[in-house]
This record gives structure tokens, C-alpha cells and sequence, in this order.
């Protein structure tokens, strides 16, 4: 699946699933600004020089995207290295799970902010400055499918970009834009990493393909999904969880 000539977009992309679909584009040919936040300067610029090992271009650009004058900056980056973007992911979550009652006003912000209003800001964006033709794809969430406790805020944030997925594939049909969230189960990352092997084998117990996933199996359905081959497919839920959802 052929990415020659394309610009891609990915934030969040410094560890976990974001370098994993960072990664990918860059082997199928695309040009990637990996984005990532400012504290994460380093692993950034590790992603970049791994892509560029494997005969890859990419940038690192630094942007908190709870900021949506910095989300907005991203795509002008894209038009100053690039000449614009023809792929968008947006990666970057705030994965703060707490009960309702235990939830403060300021988690609430925060958490919209970054995985909600980010989202949007991303969408708006691209509606106004993608190339036609163009791919945007929203990582979501399998939680938002399980009622769980202490998944409130965050399965909410991301349900609610799960909605804003599907009016956009609507009103970006015209420059035939293709709009789709992706909705992994637990993946192991950094995020992750606090679970205890219990938990793990718990979870991989629970899950019909019988493990957890693991970055690459997002990134590859990213992969699907910003290619030509999924021309036809937009608005839509995709879910990645083994089979747990």
C-alpha cells in the first residue's frame, strides 16, 4: 500500500501506539511530522532517527495538543515542510481514569481538552486544509463500547469524537476525505506499563484472540485505513480488541 508522495500528520507519536503508526506511513513511503509533546523531545527524536534508519523521512515537531492554537500550528508546519498534509491521526490522549464522584471539574477539562477538543480542532483543520482526496483517522477507544468504572471521563471524551467522526465523514465527502475512528483494546505501552502481570493475563484471558495488543496491530489497521484500498470505507467505528468488543 503505497504511500509515495503523501504527508502524514501523526500526534502523540513519540512511544507507544503514536510511534508504531508513525512508523508505518514512513515505510510505505509518506513523508510524517511526528508530533509529540514537549517533555517528549527525546523519544521523539529516537522515532525520527529509527524512521530514517530504515530509509524514512520525518520531522519531530512539539505540540500540546490541550492547545488548540498548537493543533492548529501542526498543519502549518505541514504546509512549511510539506507543502500540506494528506493524512491526519490523531493520537494524543490524557488517559486520567477516575470515578465520577472522585472526577474534579479540572480532570473534566483536561480530558476534553486533550482528547476531545484536540480531535476536533485536528478535523476542522484538516476540512479547511487537507488536499482532497485526504485520510483522518481518530484513535479511539474500545472502553467506549464497556461501561467500566473509572472510565468516565475518558470514554466519554472519546466517545464524543467517536460522533464527531461521523458528521464529519458526512461533510468532508465532497473532497473525498475519508474520516474513521479506530478503537483498540489494552495495547501494551508505556500507559500501560502500571498494570501488574495479573492484570495483563487477566485481561489477555478475557480477550478472544488470547493476549493483549501490542502497537503494531493498531498501527497496521491505521495503515488500512489511510490507504487507497479503504477509499470506500468512512464514518465508521473500527474496532481493534481481539475480539473483546
Amino acid at each position: 500500500m503505497s504511500l509515495d508522495g503523501k504527508a502524514a500528520l501523526v500526534t502523540g507519536a513519540s512511544s507507544g501506539i503514536g510511534k508504531g503508526v508513525a512508523e508505518r506511513p514512513a515505510k510505505d513511503g509518506a513523508r510524517v511530522i511526528v508530533a509529540h509533546h514537549p517533555a517528549q523531545r527525546r523519544q521523539a527524536e529516537e522515532v525520527v532517527g529509527g524512521i530514517a534508519a530504515h530509509g524514512g523521512t520525518a520531522i519531530t515537531t512539539a505540540a500540546d495538543v490541550a492547545d488548540a492554537a498548537q493543533v492548529r500550528g501542526l498543519f502549518d508546519v505541514a504546509e512549511t515542510e510539506f507543502g500540506g498534509v494528506d493524512i491526519v491521526v490523531s493520537n494524543a490522549a490524557d488517559y486520567r481514569f477516575k470515578s465520577l464522584a472522585g472526577s474534579t471539574d479540572e480532570d473534566f477539562d483536561t480530558v476534553f481538552a486533550t482528547n476531545t477538543r484536540a480531535g476536533f480542532v485536528a478535523m476542522r483543520e484538516s476540512a479547511l486544509r487537507m488536499r482532497t482526496g485526504g485520510r483522518i483517522v481518530m484513535i479511539s477507544a474500545g472502553l467506549t463500547l464497556m461501561p467500566t468504572a473509572g472510565t468516565a471521563l475518558y470514554a466519554s471524551s472519546k466517545a464524543a469524537l467517536d460522533h464527531l467522526v461521523r458528521v464529519a465523514a458526512v461533510e468532508l465527502e465532497p473532497k473525498h476525505i475519508t474520516v474513521n475512528s479506530e478503537l483498540p483494546g489494552m495495547v501494551r505501552t508505556p500507559s500501560t506499563a502500571h498494570f501488574s502481570d495479573e492484570e495483563i493475563a487477566a485481561e489477555a484471558q478475557s480477550t478472544p484472540l488470547g493476549r493483549i495488543g501490542e502497537p503494531a496491530d493498531i498501527a497496521d489497521v491505521v495503515a488500512f485505513l489511510v490507504s487507497h484500498d479503504a477509499r470506500w470505507v468512512t464514518g465508521q467505528r473500527i474496532s481493534a480488541g481481539g475480539g473483546k468488543f
